[in-house]
């Protein structure tokens, strides 16, 4: 065996037996029942090391969730965080409001402007507004 394939193989192997290390939690549901007794950063990482109460541990990455995953994570606990933090959420369902209301908009400007756009290449296209709006309002 080459030193480059030793090299390899020793890697390999070490990496293997880091991931089955005593102690160390493999998803978030294995915490479950336990509490967090230390929180220590990672030199030259942004990632820390979680120590539980009963010696477990866990390296998570820093707690950056997506704008999505916040907003589904919020909406799965709402009934915890509406009671906890009710102002807090009144002002999230706001501005969900004002962001649907806001899109709607958009859209409806976004839809006006192919419209105008389009008028005077697509000379039928007002006779088919006038049609649509007819069948609307009968």
């Amino acid at each position: 065996m080459s030193a480059n394939e030793a090299k390899w193989k020793a890697n390999q192997e070490k990496v293997a037996f880091l991931k089955q290390f005593p102690g160390l939690l493999r998803s978030w549901d294995e915490m479950a029942g336990h509490t967090i007794t230390s929180v220590t950063s990672i030199e030259q990482s942004e990632a820390k090391v979680l120590i539980l109460d009963n010696g477990s541990f866990a390296i998570v990455p820093p707690l950056a969730p997506e704008p999505q995953q916040l907003r589904d994570g919020i909406t799965v606990v709402q009934t915890h965080i509406r009671t906890r933090y009710p102002n807090a959420y009144r002002e999230y369902e706001a501005l969900v409001q004002r962001d649907r209301e806001a899109t709607r908009m958009a859209r409806m400007e976004n839809i006006l402007g192919a419209i105008h756009n389009n008028l005077k290449d697509i000379p039928e296209l007002k006779d088919r507004i006038r049609s649509l709006v007819k069948k609307w309002n009968s």
